[in-house]
């Protein structure tokens, strides 16, 4: 008697293709549906960034205005000419790198608008000992010497302010020629006069929500970001704007 062998079923090619074909079809529908959900949340979440940077911009700005009188005090350093039409008011630390990196900038920005712009400083002495070091600046400036001795800490403050921390026994021999009275400086420093207006501009800072070093404001207006561009581009706007008037 003849064994029956086990029957062997192999679907067509043609079915079999069909099947491939649904699947693959059926992958991409999901990798598209996926990708479109990703770029969609990426959309949302663009638009929604630059709505907040804009409402932050926009508080920022109603702040200033609203508190016009913390932007510039009667005892706050300026430089230029006082009735320019450009005011850039700057929070400064002095150990801040920074703040020393653009301050050439400013004052390059101010020789190519000459009498058009006046700079004002306000302290906002956020790094470790940094306090101190304004307190030295505003006992210069009771001598005179408020800019130079400003000048040249900035310029060799990778000496006295190694790793952002302020160590005030290490300005002395910067100041050094630029006919100071070294001693009464030093006296000078301790004058409640001057801790008085530390701790105004502090106060000042902490109302405009200054938070950081520098910060710049334009005839009242806060940078839209950070950054040097950003500060030219509100001067050149606000040097338009005096010239149709």
């Amino acid at each position: 008697m003849d064994e029956v062998g086990e029957l062997h079923f192999s679907p067509p090619a043609f079915f079999s293709s069909r099947a491939n074909f649904y699947f693959l079809d059926i992958q991409m529908k999901h990798k598209t549906l996926l990708i479109g959900t990703v770029v969609v949340l990426l959309l949302i979440f663009v638009v929604a960034t630059l709505v907040y940077k804009t409402e932050k911009i926009d508080q920022s700005a109603q702040l200033a205005a609203a508190n016009s009188a913390a932007l510039v005090r009667m005892h706050s350093p300026t430089l230029g000419r006082t009735d320019a039409p450009v005011v850039i008011v700057e929070f400064i630390d002095p150990a801040c790198e920074t703040c020393g990196a653009l301050y050439p900038l400013v004052k390059d920005l101010m020789s190519v608008h000459p009498d058009k712009i006046r700079l004002v400083l306000r302290y906002a002495p956020f790094h470790e000992g940094s306090d101190k070091v304004v307190a030295a600046l505003e006992a210069a400036r009771l001598q005179g010497k408020f800019w130079p001795a400003l000048e040249a800490l900035l310029a060799n403050q990778h000496h006295w302010a190694p790793h952002h921390t302020a160590q005030v026994a290490l300005i002395w021999p910067h100041l050094e020629g630029l006919g100071l009275n070294l001693a009464q400086l030093r006296a000078d420093m301790l004058a409640p006069s001057i801790a008085e207006i530390i701790a105004q501009d502090l106060a000042d800072a902490d109302t405009l929500k200054v938070s950081k070093t520098p910060e710049f404001f334009v005839n009242g207006k806060p940078l839209p970001r950070f950054g040097f561009d950003q500060l030219k581009m509100l001067v050149d706007e606000a040097l338009k704007d005096t010239q149709r008037r």
